[in-house]
């Protein structure tokens, strides 16, 4: 095999409003029993992850807070591979008036339209800190952590290459990762400029589009799909695909 493991992005990816369909499971269920890894790479903190998503136990690795938390379902073991923003930060955040404020082990986040104030907080604290955008969600981390840096991590765990990677996502923040896979892959609801610098593009959008591309990662290891990678624009996975 060519392509051991898959990393895909939770939310827009596998999750259509949060919640992972059975078709989609029941995909997930087979590429892990055609001896091929699962890591989830997601914006979400772990807690929230687990109460939406009960199949944690499909995963080899989960890369959470977008690339700050490494856990293993099997074993349970977790790693924080940042720091997180000081208490000062979020209490800033907090007396600029912005809401919805959620403090993980090392991200903190809200939702647009303040990322002005954010980024005010972030200028007035005096911090280095980063602005990451999942659509309407406004993340800060510490520079240089990103789904990327997770997924390194999560690789050496597993001991992987990229090279032997095929990643998908939907959003701002899927970027990082997906330069990094040797087969990146957008699904057809993601935002235009991820299916511009995607390799391919599914047929079906969420979850569906998860479950085509494992159909041809099962059938033949993408072995149609592998010359002109890099190519542009990004083809298109076949239409007899069964897995829309």
């Amino acid at each position: 095999m060519r392509y051991l493991a898959l990393a895909s992005d939770y939310d827009g990816t596998l999750a259509h409003d949060g919640v992972v369909d059975d078709h989609t499971i029941r995909a997930l269920d087979r590429l892990t029993h055609s001896g091929r890894k699962l890591i989830l790479v997601t914006g979400r903190e772990l807690p929230d992850l687990q109460s939406v998503f009960p199949r944690a136990d499909l995963c080899d690795r989960i890369v959470a807070e977008n690339g700050a938390i490494l856990y293993h379902p099997a074993t349970g073991q977790k790693r924080t591979l940042a720091t997180r923003p000081p208490q000062s930060f979020v209490d800033a955040l907090l007396a600029l008036g912005v809401p919805n404020v959620s403090v993980g082990e090392v991200i903190v986040s809200t939702w647009r339209p303040y990322e002005t104030q954010v980024l005010d907080a972030i200028r007035d604290s005096g911090l280095e800190l980063q602005i990451v955008f999942n659509k309407n969600a406004v993340m800060v981390l510490p520079p240089g952590v990103n789904k990327m840096t997770g997924l390194i991590a999560a690789l050496a765990d597993l001991k992987l290459s990229p090279r032997n990677l095929v990643g998908i996502g939907d959003a701002e923040n899927d970027h990082a990762f997906l330069e990094g896979c040797e087969c990146s892959v957008a699904v057809a609801n993601a935002i235009p400029a991820l299916k511009e610098r995607a390799e391919f593009v599914t047929h079906g959008d969420h979850g569906a589009g998860v479950a085509e591309l494992i159909e041809k990662i099962i059938e033949n290891d993408l072995a149609e799909f592998t010359d002109g990678l890099r190519d542009k624009p990004p083809k298109l996975l076949s239409r007899n695909s069964r897995g829309g």
